[in-house]
Protein backbone atom coordinates (compact mmCIF):
# COMPACT_ATOMS: atom_id res chain seq x y z
CA UNK A 1 0.00 0.00 0.00
CA UNK A 2 1.51 3.38 -0.99
CA UNK A 3 2.74 5.49 1.87
CA UNK A 4 0.47 8.35 0.83
CA UNK A 5 -2.55 6.19 1.62
CA UNK A 6 -1.39 5.75 5.21
CA UNK A 7 -3.85 7.23 7.72
CA UNK A 8 -5.46 9.62 5.22
CA UNK A 9 -7.94 10.85 7.80
CA UNK A 10 -5.09 12.53 9.67
CA UNK A 11 -3.30 14.24 6.82
CA UNK A 12 -5.50 17.28 6.29
CA UNK A 13 -5.69 18.29 9.94
CA UNK A 14 -2.14 17.60 11.04
CA UNK A 15 0.44 20.35 11.59
CA UNK A 16 2.58 20.81 8.50
CA UNK A 17 -0.20 19.71 6.12
CA UNK A 18 -1.81 22.73 4.47
CA UNK A 19 -4.70 22.88 2.07
CA UNK A 20 -2.32 22.07 -0.74
CA UNK A 21 -1.39 18.82 0.97
CA UNK A 22 -5.00 17.75 1.23
CA UNK A 23 -6.15 18.78 -2.24
CA UNK A 24 -2.98 18.79 -4.32
CA UNK A 25 -4.32 22.03 -5.80
CA UNK A 26 -1.04 23.88 -6.26
CA UNK A 27 2.68 23.38 -6.58
CA UNK A 28 4.59 25.37 -4.00
CA UNK A 29 8.15 26.61 -3.87
CA UNK A 30 10.66 26.80 -1.05
CA UNK A 31 14.12 26.64 0.36
CA UNK A 32 15.72 23.60 2.00
CA UNK A 33 18.73 22.53 4.01
CA UNK A 34 20.92 21.44 1.12
CA UNK A 35 24.66 21.22 0.77
CA UNK A 36 26.83 20.60 -2.24
CA UNK A 37 28.99 18.07 -0.45
CA UNK A 38 28.60 15.37 2.21
CA UNK A 39 30.60 17.57 4.53
CA UNK A 40 27.67 19.95 4.90
CA UNK A 41 28.97 23.02 3.09
CA UNK A 42 26.55 25.80 2.27
CA UNK A 43 24.20 25.33 -0.68
CA UNK A 44 24.63 27.04 -3.97
CA UNK A 45 23.53 30.55 -3.09
CA UNK A 46 24.81 32.86 -5.83
CA UNK A 47 23.54 33.34 -9.34
CA UNK A 48 25.06 31.18 -12.09
CA UNK A 49 27.77 32.85 -14.14
CA UNK A 50 27.04 34.73 -17.36
CA UNK A 51 28.64 32.06 -19.52
CA UNK A 52 27.41 29.08 -17.53
CA UNK A 53 26.00 26.27 -19.65
CA UNK A 54 22.72 24.49 -19.08
CA UNK A 55 23.11 21.45 -16.82
CA UNK A 56 21.17 19.25 -19.26
CA UNK A 57 23.86 17.43 -21.29
CA UNK A 58 21.42 17.07 -24.21
CA UNK A 59 20.58 20.78 -24.35
CA UNK A 60 20.93 22.30 -27.84
CA UNK A 61 19.99 25.92 -27.10
CA UNK A 62 23.49 27.17 -27.85
CA UNK A 63 23.78 30.96 -28.15
CA UNK A 64 20.20 31.39 -26.92
CA UNK A 65 21.63 31.02 -23.39
CA UNK A 66 22.78 34.62 -23.65
CA UNK A 67 19.17 35.84 -23.50
CA UNK A 68 18.01 33.70 -20.60
CA UNK A 69 18.06 34.25 -16.87
CA UNK A 70 20.71 32.22 -15.05
CA UNK A 71 19.37 32.70 -11.53
CA UNK A 72 16.87 29.83 -11.63
CA UNK A 73 15.61 27.21 -11.72
CA UNK A 74 18.42 25.10 -10.28
CA UNK A 75 18.10 21.36 -9.77
CA UNK A 76 20.80 19.40 -7.93
CA UNK A 77 23.35 22.17 -8.37
CA UNK A 78 22.77 22.75 -12.09
CA UNK A 79 20.92 25.55 -13.88
CA UNK A 80 18.23 24.59 -16.39
CA UNK A 81 17.82 26.93 -19.36
CA UNK A 82 14.28 25.86 -20.34
CA UNK A 83 11.26 23.80 -19.24
CA UNK A 84 12.37 21.08 -21.67
CA UNK A 85 15.76 20.84 -19.99
CA UNK A 86 14.17 20.81 -16.54
CA UNK A 87 11.89 18.00 -17.67
CA UNK A 88 14.78 16.00 -19.10
CA UNK A 89 16.82 16.29 -15.91
CA UNK A 90 13.88 15.41 -13.65
CA UNK A 91 13.08 12.40 -15.81
CA UNK A 92 16.66 11.18 -15.45
CA UNK A 93 16.57 11.76 -11.68
CA UNK A 94 13.29 9.88 -11.29
CA UNK A 95 14.72 6.93 -13.22
CA UNK A 96 17.82 7.02 -11.05
CA UNK A 97 15.86 7.00 -7.80
CA UNK A 98 13.38 4.32 -8.83
CA UNK A 99 15.87 2.02 -10.50
CA UNK A 100 15.67 -1.46 -9.02
CA UNK A 101 12.84 -0.68 -6.60
CA UNK A 102 10.82 -3.66 -7.89
CA UNK A 103 13.71 -6.06 -7.48
CA UNK A 104 13.61 -8.62 -4.69
CA UNK A 105 14.48 -7.16 -1.30
CA UNK A 106 17.75 -8.69 -0.06
CA UNK A 107 17.51 -11.01 2.89
CA UNK A 108 17.69 -9.22 6.22
CA UNK A 109 21.00 -9.59 7.95
CA UNK A 110 20.99 -11.96 10.90
CA UNK A 111 20.41 -10.42 14.31
CA UNK A 112 20.44 -12.29 17.58
CA UNK A 113 16.89 -12.18 19.01
CA UNK A 114 16.34 -9.60 21.73
CA UNK A 115 15.50 -12.17 24.39
CA UNK A 116 18.66 -14.19 23.72
CA UNK A 117 20.77 -11.03 23.70
CA UNK A 118 19.48 -10.02 27.12
CA UNK A 119 19.79 -13.57 28.44
CA UNK A 120 23.38 -13.77 27.24
CA UNK A 121 24.20 -10.47 28.94
CA UNK A 122 22.66 -11.69 32.19
CA UNK A 123 20.04 -8.93 32.17
CA UNK A 124 17.09 -11.34 32.40
CA UNK A 125 16.56 -14.91 33.53
CA UNK A 126 15.35 -17.82 31.45
CA UNK A 127 12.13 -17.77 33.46
CA UNK A 128 11.50 -14.11 32.70
CA UNK A 129 12.10 -14.67 29.00
CA UNK A 130 9.84 -17.71 28.91
CA UNK A 131 7.01 -15.88 30.71
CA UNK A 132 7.29 -12.83 28.43
CA UNK A 133 7.22 -15.01 25.31
CA UNK A 134 4.15 -16.85 26.57
CA UNK A 135 2.38 -13.55 27.26
CA UNK A 136 3.32 -12.28 23.82
CA UNK A 137 1.91 -15.39 22.13
CA UNK A 138 -1.26 -15.30 24.23
CA UNK A 139 -1.86 -11.66 23.31
CA UNK A 140 -1.17 -12.32 19.64
CA UNK A 141 1.67 -9.86 19.34
CA UNK A 142 3.37 -6.86 20.85
CA UNK A 143 7.06 -6.12 21.25
CA UNK A 144 8.94 -8.54 23.46
CA UNK A 145 10.72 -5.64 25.14
CA UNK A 146 7.39 -4.16 26.19
CA UNK A 147 6.33 -7.48 27.74
CA UNK A 148 9.61 -7.75 29.60
CA UNK A 149 9.23 -4.24 30.99
CA UNK A 150 5.50 -4.31 31.71
CA UNK A 151 5.10 -7.88 32.96
CA UNK A 152 8.52 -8.92 34.24
CA UNK A 153 9.70 -5.60 35.65
CA UNK A 154 12.84 -5.45 33.50
CA UNK A 155 14.46 -2.04 33.23
CA UNK A 156 13.52 -0.14 30.09
CA UNK A 157 17.11 1.06 29.84
CA UNK A 158 18.35 -2.53 29.67
CA UNK A 159 15.91 -3.28 26.84
CA UNK A 160 17.16 -0.24 24.91
CA UNK A 161 20.78 -1.25 25.50
CA UNK A 162 20.01 -4.73 24.17
CA UNK A 163 18.35 -3.26 21.09
CA UNK A 164 21.39 -1.06 20.51
CA UNK A 165 23.56 -4.19 20.58
CA UNK A 166 21.25 -5.78 18.02
CA UNK A 167 21.51 -2.83 15.68
CA UNK A 168 25.13 -1.90 16.51
CA UNK A 169 24.13 1.69 17.20
CA UNK A 170 24.36 4.14 20.11
CA UNK A 171 21.67 4.98 22.65
CA UNK A 172 20.84 8.66 22.18
CA UNK A 173 19.70 11.12 24.83
CA UNK A 174 17.18 13.91 24.46
CA UNK A 175 19.51 16.54 25.88
CA UNK A 176 19.20 19.85 23.99
CA UNK A 177 16.32 18.49 21.87
CA UNK A 178 14.52 21.36 20.12
CA UNK A 179 11.56 19.92 18.22
CA UNK A 180 10.45 23.23 16.73
CA UNK A 181 13.86 24.01 15.25
CA UNK A 182 14.49 20.49 13.92
CA UNK A 183 11.06 20.04 12.30
CA UNK A 184 12.37 21.79 9.18
CA UNK A 185 14.72 18.90 8.36
CA UNK A 186 12.27 16.05 7.66
CA UNK A 187 8.65 16.13 6.41
CA UNK A 188 6.03 15.38 9.03
CA UNK A 189 4.76 12.44 7.00
CA UNK A 190 8.12 10.66 7.35
CA UNK A 191 8.48 11.48 11.04
CA UNK A 192 5.05 9.95 11.63
CA UNK A 193 5.09 6.98 9.26
CA UNK A 194 8.64 5.79 9.95
CA UNK A 195 8.90 6.65 13.64
CA UNK A 196 11.85 8.99 13.13
CA UNK A 197 12.96 11.67 15.57
CA UNK A 198 15.52 14.33 14.54
CA UNK A 199 17.48 14.83 17.75
CA UNK A 200 20.07 17.56 17.26
CA UNK A 201 22.67 18.92 14.86
CA UNK A 202 26.24 18.86 16.16
CA UNK A 203 28.91 21.24 14.86
CA UNK A 204 26.68 22.12 11.91
CA UNK A 205 27.66 18.88 10.17
CA UNK A 206 26.23 15.88 12.05
CA UNK A 207 22.54 15.10 12.50
CA UNK A 208 21.49 12.60 15.16
CA UNK A 209 18.36 10.71 14.11
CA UNK A 210 16.56 8.71 16.80
CA UNK A 211 14.27 5.67 16.61
CA UNK A 212 12.39 3.71 19.23
CA UNK A 213 13.15 0.03 18.65
CA UNK A 214 14.67 -0.37 15.16
CA UNK A 215 16.62 1.77 12.74
CA UNK A 216 15.47 2.82 9.28
CA UNK A 217 18.64 3.01 7.15
CA UNK A 218 16.66 3.91 4.01
CA UNK A 219 15.23 7.04 5.62
CA UNK A 220 18.57 7.91 7.23
CA UNK A 221 20.37 7.76 3.87
CA UNK A 222 17.66 9.85 2.20
CA UNK A 223 17.90 12.55 4.88
CA UNK A 224 21.70 12.53 4.57
CA UNK A 225 21.53 12.99 0.81
CA UNK A 226 18.86 15.66 1.07
CA UNK A 227 20.41 17.81 3.80
CA UNK A 228 24.12 17.28 3.17
CA UNK A 229 24.52 16.49 6.88
CA UNK A 230 26.12 13.25 8.01
CA UNK A 231 23.41 11.24 9.76
CA UNK A 232 24.11 9.15 12.86
CA UNK A 233 21.17 6.88 13.75
CA UNK A 234 20.53 5.59 17.25
CA UNK A 235 17.85 4.39 19.65
CA UNK A 236 16.01 6.29 22.35
CA UNK A 237 14.46 4.87 25.52
CA UNK A 238 10.85 4.02 24.69
CA UNK A 239 9.13 6.25 27.27
CA UNK A 240 11.32 9.23 26.36
CA UNK A 241 10.84 8.61 22.66
CA UNK A 242 7.04 8.60 22.96
CA UNK A 243 6.97 12.02 24.63
CA UNK A 244 9.52 13.60 22.29
CA UNK A 245 7.95 12.09 19.17
CA UNK A 246 4.51 13.42 20.14
CA UNK A 247 6.04 16.84 20.73
CA UNK A 248 7.76 16.70 17.35
CA UNK A 249 4.54 15.76 15.56
CA UNK A 250 2.87 18.76 17.16
CA UNK A 251 5.54 21.13 15.82
CA UNK A 252 5.22 23.31 12.77
CA UNK A 253 6.65 21.64 9.66
CA UNK A 254 7.36 23.00 6.17
CA UNK A 255 4.38 22.96 3.87
CA UNK A 256 4.08 19.84 1.79
CA UNK A 257 2.17 18.70 -1.26
CA UNK A 258 1.24 15.04 -1.63
CA UNK A 259 1.06 13.65 -5.17
CA UNK A 260 0.13 10.27 -6.61
CA UNK A 261 1.53 9.51 -10.07
CA UNK A 262 0.50 6.54 -12.16
CA UNK A 263 3.94 6.06 -13.75
CA UNK A 264 7.52 7.26 -13.74
CA UNK A 265 6.95 9.64 -16.71
CA UNK A 266 3.92 11.12 -14.95
CA UNK A 267 5.95 11.63 -11.77
CA UNK A 268 8.77 13.29 -13.71
CA UNK A 269 6.29 15.58 -15.46
CA UNK A 270 4.58 16.85 -12.32
CA UNK A 271 7.87 17.28 -10.43
CA UNK A 272 9.42 19.18 -13.35
CA UNK A 273 6.36 21.46 -13.41
CA UNK A 274 6.88 22.11 -9.70
CA UNK A 275 10.50 23.13 -10.28
CA UNK A 276 9.56 25.37 -13.21
CA UNK A 277 6.77 27.09 -11.30
CA UNK A 278 8.82 27.61 -8.16
CA UNK A 279 12.06 28.51 -10.00
CA UNK A 280 14.12 27.60 -6.91
CA UNK A 281 17.74 28.49 -6.33
CA UNK A 282 18.23 24.84 -5.43
CA UNK A 283 16.18 21.65 -5.42
CA UNK A 284 16.92 17.99 -4.88
CA UNK A 285 15.20 14.63 -5.31
CA UNK A 286 15.64 11.46 -3.23
CA UNK A 287 13.64 8.28 -2.75
CA UNK A 288 12.28 7.26 0.65
CA UNK A 289 10.96 3.70 0.46
CA UNK A 290 8.08 3.86 -2.06
CA UNK A 291 7.98 7.66 -2.33
CA UNK A 292 9.94 10.38 -4.09
CA UNK A 293 10.81 13.42 -1.98
CA UNK A 294 11.48 16.70 -3.80
CA UNK A 295 12.61 19.66 -1.75
CA UNK A 296 12.68 23.20 -3.16
CA UNK A 297 14.52 26.25 -1.81
CA UNK A 298 14.07 29.91 -2.74
CA UNK A 299 17.17 31.53 -1.30
CA UNK A 300 20.53 30.96 0.33
CA UNK A 301 20.82 29.56 3.83
CA UNK A 302 23.28 30.63 6.48
CA UNK A 303 23.38 27.36 8.43
CA UNK A 304 22.19 23.75 8.56
CA UNK A 305 18.68 24.73 9.73
CA UNK A 306 16.90 26.92 7.17
CA UNK A 307 13.95 29.18 7.81
CA UNK A 308 10.81 27.04 7.80
CA UNK A 309 8.84 29.51 5.68
CA UNK A 310 11.30 29.11 2.83
CA UNK A 311 11.11 25.31 2.60
CA UNK A 312 8.64 23.50 0.33
CA UNK A 313 8.39 19.71 0.00
CA UNK A 314 6.65 17.52 -2.55
CA UNK A 315 6.17 13.83 -1.78
CA UNK A 316 5.18 11.70 -4.74
CA UNK A 317 3.94 8.13 -4.69
CA UNK A 318 4.56 6.32 -8.00
CA UNK A 319 2.54 3.38 -9.30
CA UNK A 320 4.29 0.07 -9.98
CA UNK A 321 6.03 -0.24 -13.32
Amino acid sequence: MPLLRRRPDELSGAPGYGAEAATGASLLAGRGAFADSPGGSSPRAGHPGWLEACANPSCSSGWLHLWRSRSSPVFEGGWNCSPACTGARLAQAVRRELEGRTEAVPARSHRIPLGLTMLEQGWITAGQLRAALQAQRAAGGGRLGSWLVGQQGVSEKLVTRALSLQWSCPVLTLEFHDAEALAVLVPRLFVDAFGALPMRVAAGRLLYLGFEDRLDPVLALAVERMTGLRVESGLVHSSEFAVAHARMLGSRFPRVELIEASSEPAAAHVLARAVERARPLESRLVRVHDCLWLRLILGPQSGPLPEIESVRDLICSVGAR
